[in-house]
């Protein structure tokens, strides 16, 4: 990560700031992507901004960022214990995700994470 960015984002505690970089950057961020989804990854102790961060990526463009949506999708899952965002997630997959769910659970681990949680009588 260049030195510009790292010092735009030294004060960010919570993904907030590196959300917004992205968000305000998303045309630059593609040198860099890997290293802002891990520093997101460290700082976001609640998942807020790392499933806003999939959901963006993903409207952006699901295919480019696949591998960062993923890694923001399964960070999101172990830090959003009381399940406030994981819900959000669930759109990534499709307004109809819950008539595929079983499909979907079968074929894709972060689906089958946050569709547990969230429905663990379903399966």
């Amino acid at each position: 990560m260049n030195n510009d960015v790292i010092k735009s984002l030294a004060d960010d505690t919570d993904g907030l700031l590196t959300y917004e970089y992205i968000a305000n950057h998303i045309d630059k961020i593609q040198p860099v992507v890997d290293q802002l989804v891990e520093h997101m990854k460290l700082v976001d102790r609640t998942g807020q901004f790392l499933v806003s961060a999939a959901r963006y990526l993903n409207a952006i463009n699901a295919e480019k960022y696949a591998s960062q949506i993923s890694a923001l999708i399964a960070a999101a899952i172990e830090k959003d214990r009381e399940h406030r965002y994981l819900p959000d997630l669930l759109t990534i997959w499709g307004a109809d995700y819950e008539a595929d769910a079983e499909r979907l659970s079968a074929s894709d681990d972060n689906f089958r994470r946050i569709y547990k949680r969230l429905y663990p009588t379903k399966f």
